[in-house]
């Protein structure tokens, strides 16, 4: 017996029961092809996934607040799942094949091997292994239960052997997310209804019609529906000029522009209506209001780079960045926020950036506004952006509105997983349609593999080299034929994203010290607050509903560098607004304290409202290399704005009725409300809220932190001793090879920054249309 949240519960103690896993775990054989962990290595894998899962009596009705309306048996079968039951540990070892991060999934493998040793779980768990029972030393899978649990709680604390933390992060990560998203042939998950989730999936299979038709149709050459030949066919049948040259297929056309989300499907749509022949690469695939599964695990997989599985190296920070057709601003949460003066001044003054001082960028701002349908005011909010006004008031704090590129009664809280009505207005739905309407082709499942550099004849500008193009090669699915693709162009554009267009660059072979530098995250720190499900007759109107219904981010509160002079609106410390997060992305972000407390936790899903403090970030981080790997450390003045906005979410959560609230520190640092919490006990609390180490550091307590904008890592420079590419946006070492992303921003922007991105290409774009490149042979 054991005491869990002051609640007695009962843990059974044995070992992993190998007939619930894997069939080759049962039949001792060897390992499966299709992730390659050995069988010893699933071993591991399930003794782990069950501590982090065990199956568990549920705690008795009185004490568990949380299950407010649902049945007894719903709740008792969520408890009683385990992590090791058939095919989970599978499919973890699977989802760790495919997306695990090459360095991270060799040392998981090493410590999943060594477990399954009686040395290396010595090694690994210390005197939790010995038994008095021959062979006294048990490998992982033959310890209990309780003794497992031990050693994975030891693990969020270790500090010597920083590979063990790694892996306990990966494992737990990957473990939550397939347990929270997995899915059967009716869309359904076993564990949805006990924490109180209602798929929107489920709504759509039910009978919401969709439109059928595909915006993009006239323009789309999907890689995967193609072989050689067909596609030749194709693009000659779009009017571009093309053949075969030893193993590429070969196309001209005046512009080809790499990434179609804010950068690419603007500036695609700028150049097409130029007159140019356009054509727009990207690895992704496209989807459209009829395609969107709406389930969590599938959107993230197919709709966001590395499966929405994406880290910095030290693991402290989790990177959100769209890899579709409309790239970002098909998945955002389409907060639309005009790009702040105090910030185009500092560009103008400070980085000699001058066109963020023109009326012509003003008026980009307004075209971008315009064209994708911005509405200011939401005709009813959801319960996170209802929590967040009724604190703000409680407090005396001011709220303001949040603009949407969709309609006023947008009321949807999936469009992070695509929006299935079609109102959000990504670039997959108005910039890119513009640009195949005006004959831009869209190639899908095609990665760019470099750009292509030719020695000039002249370098009367100081550039030895010019782009003549882009190497690609499309991205095999299933049974899908490789493809490698070489077109020419006389403007070639990266608009890969802050993450993406750096490596490219590399790969390339430019130079430019800034490149993959200077990279902005907008780093985010979320806390929760758990509100119990009040009574129908007597519940306050902002407290009704569920935490994931309704509009993302339709309110914003902004932590003022001077509270005491209401007049500095435009200088902020941080902002805070409320985030979009499923089941998986919740559980994998949670601490995890031990079994019954991630299940409580989970259990209480629908009804814990998340809000996130954001910073303009002043220091920053870099793309280390042409791998793409990301690294980045926190500045001290953005650790204390961070820490500032979290305590204030926290207060605000409070002050709208909460009875616990916290933050995803790694030792579930939280407060319980009661009638003897005082206002000291709270000051106590908050002064506890820090931002912690990442789980590759050297501190026993570390937090996970999150970041959905990436900018800078290519900025704009007055020299190349200031930027990668001039204010143009064209790289400082070959003539025609531009860059319109977020990478090409001299610094954070300090709120959502689509527009900013938007509007910066709108111009860059622009000027490339005038470019002498584009009148000219090259």
């Amino acid at each position: 017996m054991r005491r869990e949240q002051g609640a007695m519960v009962e843990v059974e103690i044995r070992k992993t029961d190998l007939s619930r896993c894997h069939p080759l775990l049962r039949k001792g054989g060897g390992g499966d092809s299709k992730h390659g962990f050995s069988s010893s290595q699933m071993e591991s894998v399930a003794s782990i996934c069950e501590a982090f899962i065990p199956s568990l009596p549920p705690p008795p009705p009185s004490t568990n607040g949380s299950i407010d309306g649902r049945k007894e048996k719903t709740i008792k079968d969520f408890y009683r799942m385990s992590g090791s039951d058939h095919p989970l540990p599978d499919q973890v070892a699977e989802l760790l094949a495919r997306r695990g991060v090459s360095d991270g999934l060799v040392v998981v493998k090493f410590i999943l091997w060594a477990l399954s040793t009686r040395i290396g779980t010595l090694l690994l768990c210390g005197f939790r292994c010995f038994s008095w029972r021959f062979p006294f030393i048990h490998s992982f899978s033959d310890m209990s239960l309780e003794k497992r649990e031990q050693v994975l709680q030891r693990w969020t604390r270790e500090t010597f052997f920083f590979p063990v933390r790694l892996a306990f992060l990966m494992l737990k990560m990957f473990c939550f997310l397939v347990f929270y998203t997995r899915t059967d042939e009716n869309l359904w998950n076993p564990a949805w209804e006990a924490i109180g989730y209602d798929s929107p999936a489920i709504k759509v299979s039910s009978g919401e019609e969709t439109d059928a038709k595909r915006p993009l149709e006239e323009g789309i050459i999907e890689a995967r529906d193609h072989t050689n030949s067909s596609i030749i066919k194709a693009l000659s049948g779009k009017g571009f000029e093309i053949w075969e040259d030893e193993e590429r297929i070969v196309v001209e056309c005046d512009a080809v522009v790499v990434g179609s989300g804010c950068g690419g499907g603007v500036t695609a749509a700028r150049m097409a209506a130029a007159g140019n022949k356009v054509i727009v690469v990207e690895k992704g695939n496209y989807f459209t209001r009829s395609d969107y599964s709406l389930l969590e695990g599938k959107s993230l997989d197919q709709m966001y780079e590395g499966g929405g599985i994406l880290a910095t190296v030290d693991g402290k920070i989790m990177l959100m960045a769209g890899s579709t057709i409309g790239g970002g601003s098909a998945v955002n949460w389409s907060a639309c926020i005009k790009t702040p003066e105090k910030v185009m001044k500092e560009w103008v003054e400070e980085h000699e950036i001058k066109f963020y001082g023109e009326d012509a960028y003003i008026a980009a701002m307004d075209e971008v506004w315009k064209r994708i349908g911005v509405t200011e005011g939401c005709e009813e909010e959801g319960l996170q952006n209802r929590i967040l006004r009724q604190g703000c008031e409680n407090l005396g704090l001011k709220t303001d509105s949040v603009a949407r590129n969709s309609s006023k009664n947008h009321y949807c809280g999936s469009c992070g997983y695509g929006c299935r009505s079609g109102e959000k207005r990504g670039t997959d739905t108005t910039w890119l349609v513009d640009a195949v309407q005006d004959g831009a082709v869209i190639l899908t499942g095609f990665k760019a593999e470099r750009f292509v550099l030719k020695t000039k004849n002249s370098t009367t500008n100081g550039k030895k080299k010019r782009c003549t193009g882009v190497m690609a090669e499309s991205v095999v699915e299933g049974g899908g034929v490789m493809m490698k693709i070489d077109i020419r162009a006389k403007v070639t554009v990266s608009a890969c994203g802050s993450l993406l267009t750096p490596p490219l660059l590399l790969a390339t072979g430019l130079e430019n010290k800034h490149i993959g530098k200077n990279l902005r995250l907008h780093p985010v720190m979320m806390v929760w607050g758990y509100f119990p499900e009040p009574s129908p007759s007597s519940a306050p109107d902002h407290l009704k509903g569920k935490v994931y219904e309704g509009g993302i981010i339709t309110s914003i509160h902004k932590v003022l560098s001077s509270e005491n002079d209401p007049k500095i609106t435009d200088c902020h410390r941080s902002i805070i607004e409320s985030p979009s997060l499923g089941p998986g992305s919740y559980a994998t972000l949670a601490p995890w304290i031990s079994g019954a407390d991630m299940k409580q936790r989970m259990a209480n899903y629908s009804r814990t409202a998340h809000l996130f403090a954001l910073v303009r970030d002043q220091g920053a981080g870099g793309v280390i290399d042409s791998s793409g790997k990301v690294s980045y450390r926190f500045d001290r003045t953005d650790s204390q704005n961070l820490t500032a906005g979290a305590r204030r979410a926290l207060r605000i959560l409070l002050a709208a009725g909460a009875v616990e609230v916290g933050t995803h520190r790694s030792d579930g640092q939280k407060l319980v409300k009661n009638k003897k919490t005082t206002e000291e006990d709270v000051e106590e609390f908050l002064e506890e809220v820090t931002v912690a180490g990442g789980p590759v550091g050297k501190s026993e307590l570390w937090g996970v932190y999150c970041s959905a904008h990436q900018m800078g890592s290519c900025r704009m420079g007055k020299t190349d001793e200031d930027g990668a590419v001039d204010e143009n946006g064209e790289c400082w070492e070959a003539d025609g090879l531009f860059v319109c992303d977020a990478s090409v921003l001299p610094t954070a922007v300090g709120v959502n920054p689509m527009i900013t991105v938007q509007a910066t290409a709108y111009y860059l774009a622009g000027k490339i249309a005038a470019s002498p490149l584009l009148k000219k042979l090259v």
